[in-house]
């Protein structure tokens, strides 16, 4: 007899989406979600050391962002490859937000970067509870294109004091830099050749590895696998060095004790003055990292002709960081490389993820003592080279040549986070972005236009050879009519009316107007009347059904002093009293 089938409630289907993909899991999909998870987890647990310490925190607080936040990403997020953990983006906000809070190091420091992934993970949730993840639509891409080119040169030089063996702080150029330069003559030679080693294997590891190993005859999967062991290396042939030749007895910064086992439970503070703080800096890490987060899965979805559900990528990752914080971690996203590596890799679901946390906590139990001689420069070479590679100022030229509001808004948003720092940066290019489009709709483009010769279509005078009457002027608006630009459709109709003597009748072709707001309605009726004062009759043409819809609930359309066409042809003919010429 056959079992009955059970059917899962659709809310639950729809919130846990693991109910959905985790029925059809089979061993070919565990055999490919198995190698992708040990690839990702050999760049992740040197990367997650990294990060943390870019962040200004304990190495292992890395680690314990890697191992809850990927579980409760692969039970609530519909990206079946999105790889979530530290990034260099969102830890150089961290560092950022927290630094204005308490000083770096101490216990004061990791607890507001615990609140801080709390307070992200809440925001992120309510948005996806609340259907909100069109909000991440008002960070163009200029601005987060520039945000990014600024904080990866922000990012690369808070390392240069690791790379460099010296003290150095500042949150921007016009503090870091001066720091820098200021203790530049103390720097530590045997670190710098560390630096120089670790990064110049590093650059090479990235292209020259592959190919190697593949001439040795290995597997495919194998090859994949050590093609990416690149930063492990590195942490292990530094660490033995600095341990080997007691380099720490010679200057040379190391990890130091890393605590051994399971990431502890913690209860983050709730104290007001923190959150208050905090507040402003955990709205950007969340809306930088969804906007991050979702670009990067609908990429990779793309190629697989599958899809992402944006808000319920809002709720994986607010569990993320939900689970990040509750686990002594601070803030976490999806990653560019590390989701292209688990793609590539051959990730099929989200239990990828769940498995690359197994591995970082078996890290985070048993390889921990083994890290005590890790010397910083080699975790600053793998943060530099990993964000260098995505440095790209080609923004700047593009919207240059394609569109000066967007080339302001990326080069405003480049300099003020760069002199100064990360939140006035995003929040001046955010502003700045939304300023001028509100000023370029306050400024619809208006066209005159006229019919093309044999034929019913009618285009700009400007542009075309195309037959107008002396009596009859039609103005094709090229936006919808609301508060901000109907004093200036206006202005520019009595402009055009005035002094023109032979001038009987005003068309407005409304062919891309989708809404007329009550300002804008006001200022039709404004119109109407001027034009009537010069013998003048206003007509609309091709005005769309929800449009006339609204128009019929108001005696607009008693007053018209023309008519309502349903073709911008047919408004000609009608009106037509001479032949075009």
């Amino acid at each position: 007899m056959a079992k009955p089938r059970v059917s899962i409630p659709k809310p639950l289907r729809q919130y846990l989406p693991i109910l959905e993909w985790g029925k059809a899991y089979s061993r070919d999909t565990l055999s490919n979600d198995l190698v992708a998870a040990t690839i990702v987890t050999i760049m992740l647990i040197p990367q997650s050391l990294a990060y943390a310490l870019l962040a200004g925190l304990p190495p292992e607080m890395g680690l314990y962002a890697s191992i809850l936040p990927l579980i409760a990403y692969a039970m609530f997020a519909t990206s079946r490859v999105l790889a979530v953990g530290p990034v260099a983006i969102v830890s150089l906000m961290t560092a950022s937000a927290v630094g204005q809070v308490a000083l770096s190091g101490s216990t004061e420091y990791a607890t507001a970067a615990i609140v801080l992934a709390l307070m992200s993970g809440l925001i992120l949730l309510g948005m996806g509870l609340l259907r909100l993840g069109f909000l991440a639509n008002f960070l163009s891409h200029p601005v987060i294109a520039g945000f990014m080119a600024a904080a990866i040169i922000l990012i690369a030089m808070s390392q240069f004091k690791h790379l460099l063996g010296i003290k150095a702080s500042g949150s921007n150029l016009l503090t870091l830099g001066p720091s820098l330069f200021k203790n530049l003559l103390s720097a530590n030679w045997i670190t710098i050749l560390i630096s120089i080693g670790a990064s110049g294997f590093l650059i090479w590891a990235r292209k020259g590895l592959k190919p190697i190993l593949s001439r040795l005859g290995l597997g495919v999967q194998l090859v994949t696998i050590l093609s990416k062991t690149g930063p492990l290396v590195v942490v292990a042939v530094t660490t033995f060095l600095v341990w080997a030749l007691g380099l720490d007895k010679h200057g040379v910064a190391i990890v130091g004790t890393l605590p051994q086992g399971i990431p502890p439970l913690v209860m983050p503070t709730f104290d007001a003055a923190v959150w208050s703080s905090l507040a402003m800096s955990a709205v950007m890490i969340s809306i930088i990292g969804f906007v991050e987060s979702v670009s990067v899965g609908q990429t990779l979805a793309a190629r697989r002709k599958q899809r992402i559900v944006p808000n319920q990528e809002l709720i994986g990752l607010g569990m993320s960081n939900i689970g990040s914080a509750v686990s002594g971690g601070f803030p976490v996203t999806g990653g560019f490389s590390r989701s292209v590596v688990n793609f590539d890799s051959g990730a099929k679901t989200p239990a990828a993820g769940a498995f690359t946390a197994i591995g970082i906590l078996l890290a985070a139990m048993f390889l921990t003592p083994l890290l005590y001689f890790l010397p910083k420069a080699a975790l600053s070479s793998i943060i530099i080279v990993a964000v260098l590679s995505m440095l790209d100022f080609s923004m700047l030229k593009k919207t240059w040549a394609y569109s000066k509001p967007d080339f302001w808004a990326v080069a405003v948003t480049i300099t003020l986070t760069l002199l100064m720092g990360v939140k006035i940066g995003v929040s001046a290019g955010v502003i700045l972005s939304m300023v001028l489009y509100l000023y370029a709709a306050t400024k619809p483009h208006i066209a005159e236009v006229g019919r093309v010769p044999d034929t019913e279509h009618y285009r700009n005078i400007l542009r075309h050879s195309v037959e107008t009457s002396p009596t009859i002027v039609t103005l094709r608006i090229d936006a919808n009519l609301f508060f901000g630009n109907a004093r200036f459709l206006e202005d520019y109709i009595l402009e055009r009316v005035v002094g023109d003597e032979n001038l009987k009748h005003v068309i407005l072709q409304c062919t891309a107007i989708n809404e007329i707001d009550m300002s804008a309605l006001e200022s039709l009726e404004t119109i109407i009347d001027r034009l009537n004062s010069f013998n003048i009759k206003l007509h609309l043409s091709e005005v769309k059904g929800p449009v006339m819809d609204r128009l019929k609930h108001t005696h607009f359309l008693q007053d018209l002093s023309g008519e309502v066409f349903l073709t911008q042809h047919q408004a000609m003919d009608a009106l037509s009293n001479n032949p075009p010429h």
